[in-house]
């Protein structure tokens, strides 16, 4: 369930004046850094409000969806051990994640360079733009939990078998430029 405002949903732990200022419901499209800078911020400045709400699934990674508007979705997603995603891209859209609890173990790639890899801790905030796949996965021992954000929302990602076998280019998918109403049945429906 979610706080319905003007241009914005909220979830109901989150709805607070603070961040119904930051969300900023009338941007139509945010870039890798704000998108880090919100996610950061959302970890950091409202870790009990995110930490009442978390919780963790053993059969998938659980999420709720913290807040959306027609430029960004913000979500929290938890990660038992083992729990991960498989190597994708995000379709042309930028995004960000910040980890607020455990560790989170990323390998990434821009096409045509090498595979990396990261070791994200607590705090850790990585903003991203289109041109980029990656895998996270919980290789650690303990749950871990992250707050994402992606503009604009709801780009379908991509799956590959593989981060060698994404493509020499990463082409945009159609940004689905949909109003508020529509955004809220597809983010119920596919999640982050």
């Amino acid at each position: 369930m979610t706080t319905v405002l003007p241009h914005a949903d909220l979830h109901p732990a989150l709805d607070v004046p603070l961040l119904r200022d930051l969300i900023q419901p009338t941007r139509e499209l945010w870039t890798p850094r704000e998108l880090r800078d919100l996610t950061s911020f959302v970890a950091s400045e409202l870790t009990t409000r995110l930490l009442s709400i978390l919780e963790f699934d053993p059969e998938r990674r659980w999420w709720a969806r913290l807040g959306l508007t027609e430029g960004v979705e913000l979500w929290l997603l938890s990660w038992l051990p083992g729990q991960g995603t498989e190597p994708h891209d995000h379709g042309g859209a930028a995004g960000s994640f910040t980890v607020l609890t455990g560790e989170l173990a990323e390998d990434y790639r821009y096409p045509g360079g090498p595979v990396r890899s990261a070791a994200r801790g607590v705090g850790s905030a990585i903003g991203f733009g289109a041109g980029r796949a990656h895998q996270v996965i919980n290789k650690g021992v303990v749950g871990a939990s992250s707050v994402h954000a992606y503009s604009p929302p709801l780009v379908p990602t991509r799956e590959y078998p593989s981060l060698l076998d994404i493509p020499a280019e990463i082409p945009p998918l159609p940004a689905q430029r949909l109003p508020l109403e529509q955004l809220r049945v597809l983010a119920d429906q596919e999640g982050p």
